[in-house]
């Protein structure tokens, strides 16, 4: 037995938009991928280190599902969230969907899925699900992983599982759009200034602006930090640069948005904040380069340089945030 839904799968760089696009297709509401990532207030910063960790993380979004509901909020979507201890309930949320003929989205650790190319513990990857027989998942991820995928339903139901930083209990989701939707484009400044609220105003130094400048001090002391730096620097710039982050953090992601964003409003703000976002992606990527090369030399001047440009980035990203916080509706 095979049960699918005809769904609308089109390329895309980072897992959680990735899913909503499948979602929102379904439902008649097509944006594209930073649309998306933008109206859900998605790009952040965090610099994440614990003694339980193995080596620093470097984030460059808001925290997993965070953007889902930002969006659905922003939207008027109806977001039904599913969690359970029990992974029978959990699996019979999902198949009572696709029966019903509705694509859902998952989180889950990436690291048990068939598909995956990389084996690294992430409990906060997305997909959508849209099929299943007696023995696999049909889902939809990444491009870099595949884009229309399957999996065992053993690994679904590991990867669903999951328990450590970031996993949910079997979250399942779909999204509803409302009859009276309102227009995208008149929530584009509303996300924009939250976004660049969030990221000018953190609660903690390892956040936003100021994580950017915490970074930068202490990636100098990364050859101190790990006892195995051919691994550790290289791993971290692959998750800055290729790890469905669309490159450079995300920051491709968000000026991409940003310019879509210039040939719907005529804004000053708007667009300095784009040609900063476009300068700061460029510098993202230089700065994962510079980590993955110190990584294979063991050379501290290019942690250094890294440093230097991380400390430019703070800047850089703070002034185009304070242009992008005076938008006004």
């Amino acid at each position: 037995m095979t049960t699918v839904v005809d769904i609308n799968a089109r390329g895309a760089q980072h897992c959680e938009t990735t899913a909503l696009g499948v979602l929102l297709r379904h439902q008649g509401l097509d944006l594209s991928e930073p649309m998306l990532f933008g109206l859900g207030s998605g790009l952040s910063f965090i610099y994440w280190d614990s003694k339980n960790m193995g080596f620093p993380f470097l984030g460059g979004r808001v925290k997993p599902f965070d953007l889902t509901m930002n969006l659905a909020t922003r939207l008027g979507l109806e977001l039904l969230v599913q969690e359970t201890a029990s992974p029978r309930k959990g699996w019979d949320n999902v198949a009572a969907s696709i029966r019903a003929g509705h694509p859902v989205g998952l989180q889950l650790d990436s690291y048990y899925l068939d598909y995956f190319g990389s084996k690294v513990h992430f409990g906060g990857h997305v997909v959508a699900m849209y099929g299943y027989d007696d023995h696999r998942a049909y889902m939809v991820d990444t491009d870099q992983q595949g884009g229309t995928v399957s999996t065992s339903l053993t690994s679904l139901a590991q990867a669903r599982a999951a328990r450590g930083p970031m996993t949910a209990k079997h979250r399942s989701f779909t999204l509803t759009t409302p009859t009276n939707l309102p227009s995208p484009q008149g929530q584009i400044i509303p996300a924009i200034t939250a976004c660049a609220d969030a990221f000018l105003h953190p609660p903690i130094a390892n956040l936003g602006h100021r994580g950017i400048e915490r970074a930068g001090k202490l990636v100098r002391t990364w050859f101190q930090r790990t006892d195995d730096p051919q691994r550790d620097l290289p791993q971290a710039a692959l998750l800055m640069e290729k790890a469905g982050t669309g490159g450079a953090l995300f920051r491709n992601l968000y000026g991409d948005f940003l310019a879509e964003c210039t040939d719907l409003l005529d804004s000053s703000h708007l667009r300095t904040g784009h040609t900063l976002y476009t300068e700061a992606a460029t510098l993202w990527t230089e700065v994962a380069a510079l980590i993955n090369k110190a990584g294979g030399s063991g050379e501290t001047q290019l942690l250094i340089q890294a440093s230097t440009i991380l400390g430019d980035l703070s800047h850089l990203e703070r002034e185009a945030m304070q242009a992008l916080s005076c938008l006004e509706a």
